[in-house]
């Protein structure tokens, strides 16, 4: 269900749970009864998940600034060898 907006000249913002796609151009107020605009808004996407929003604001922020190393990293551990006895016989370079 998507969440639709629409401004009464009387009473102000009015909102109407709809299936997506199916909102009417007017919808009734429910204190006087005139016909409400609908309203076009941003979608809400503060109310998702932590972890949708920690992803789309790290999405915004690499657009303008990308994150820019000052140097190759250096490596902790080795690299981990496979262990399968089947890739043992490649050849290593």
């Amino acid at each position: 269900m998507a969440v639709y907006q629409y401004r009464c000249v009387d009473h102000g913002l009015l909102e109407v749970a709809r299936p997506i796609g199916t909102a009417a151009d007017r919808e009734p107020c429910p204190d006087c009864a005139s016909f409400a605009p609908r309203v076009f808004t941003t979608p809400q996407l503060s109310f998702g998940s932590a972890a949708n929003r920690a992803l789309l604001d790290r999405t915004e922020r690499t657009a303008d600034e990308p994150a820019v190393v000052s140097a190759v990293p250096s490596w902790r551990t080795p690299p981990q060898v496979a262990t399968n006895p089947a890739l043992a016989r490649l050849p290593r370079f």
